[in-house]
């Protein structure tokens, strides 16, 4: 099965990570099933193809100026974007038979922090995302890292686009994104447009372009996008961010109105509807809306594949959950339960939200001028 082959994955770290003279250890970090979440194919697969990255790192080592090359497991913890546990394991058999069971009878167990602190850099393509902890480790750490949550084999092509050109489509998206002080966003399902306003004062954007160079840096790759966290209404004046949100669940859309950058209410009916109603009962924080982020692979011919990772990469995305690793204001604190923090991503392209359809997207500056970057699903900028 395709995987990448050592001349690539030696050409990916020195193109994503430039590496420094004073690199010494590559770090690569997956988590394995336990009791509550079974093992599967494409969790296996993952792990395996880790272990090959390993391996070909291992004899490319000396040409990348490292030390070492080493393979960290933990368990997993149940949700996208939850805390890390505080242990990780080292165990030298088949990554594929591996769980947590395994681990703690017959791994050597070692302090996340030691195993953070002693990497330079860090690749983590696990089954559940480890963006939002890892970005505010990186900056304690002092590390630099790839999170790949739920990577497979058909994302392989998106490692070899070119990422310097897609760091500069990125860039001017982001400039826009800094000027700006709302995103006017208009959506189409069922034959009824759905108006939202976002307020994005107080707020600085973010580049996530596959290019992680700099120590204290965390960020998806495969890459390719320029996002923003809403203003949260964390100062003494209330977000302006209102309107209504529809994102479809199989079959069903469900609408949501938004209020003060929460979504605070389920206008629509139907078994996914109740159960989004049920979630905003419990855990208010779940409503927060996280992000808005704009991402540019579909340009270079990139295709979904159905896994978050990539495909939010194609288009535009409103996120639910917490925003504390993007510079906002809602952390794992903010939920009534540690097992609900979640950061997840609403992807607006066909293929995956197929009766939902972006009308428009229009950045709002001072002054009162407008420019539209998104018309009938195109970008315009």
């Amino acid at each position: 099965m395709r995987n990448l082959t050592k001349v690539e994955i030696k050409a990916l770290i020195q193109k994503v990570f430039a590496p420094q003279a004073d690199d010494r250890r590559l770090a690569i970090l997956l988590d394995v099933p336990n009791q509550q979440f079974s093992d599967h194919d494409q969790w296996r697969d993952r792990r395996w193809m880790a272990f090959e990255w390993k391996q070909m790192l291992n004899e490319v080592k000396a040409e990348l100026g490292l030390e070492r090359v080493e393979l960290f497991y933990y368990e997993n913890v149940g949700s996208n974007n939850a805390e890390l546990p505080s242990h990780v394991f080292q165990w030298p058999g088949d990554p594929r038979r591996v769980d947590i069971q395994r681990l703690k009878s017959e791994g050597q167990v070692a302090e996340l922090k030691n195993c953070l602190a002693e990497s330079d850099i860090l690749l983590a393509p696990t089954e559940f995302s480890t963006t939002a902890p890892l970005k505010l480790l990186a900056k304690q750490y002092r590390f630099r890292a790839a999170t790949m949550p739920g990577f497979s084999r058909d994302m392989i092509p998106a490692l070899s686009v070119d990422y310097e050109l897609i760091h500069q489509q990125v860039m001017q998206i982001k400039n826009r994104l800094d000027d700006a002080v709302g995103i006017k966003i208009l959506l189409r399902a069922d034959g009824k447009d759905y108006p939202l306003f976002v307020d994005v004062r107080h707020r600085a954007a973010h580049a996530s372009s596959g290019l992680l160079r700099e120590r204290g840096v965390a960020g998806n790759l495969p890459s390719g996008e320029a996002y923003i966290v809403p203003y949260e209404g964390e100062l003494k004046e209330a977000s302006r961010t209102e309107g209504i949100l529809s994102v479809q669940f199989g079959d069903e859309i469900v609408i949501y109105k938004i209020q003060s950058n929460r979504a605070i209410q389920v206008l629509s009916n139907g078994a996914a509807s109740k159960m989004e109603s049920q979630k905003l009962r419990e855990e208010p924080a779940y409503g927060n809306i996280a992000e808005i982020g704009f991402g540019v692979l579909a340009r270079f011919g990139v295709q979904p594949v159905g896994e978050t990772l990539l495909d939010e990469k194609l288009g535009l995305h409103i996120a639910f959950g917490r925003s504390d690793h993007f510079g906002g204001a809602i952390s794992p604190r903010d939920f009534k339960n540690p097992k609900n923090v979640i950061h997840i991503d609403r992807i607006y392209i066909p293929e995956v939200q197929p009766k939902v359809q972006v009308k428009e997207v229009v950045f709002s500056y001072p002054e009162q001028r407008q420019e539209c970057a998104i018309r009938n699903g195109i970008y315009t900028v």
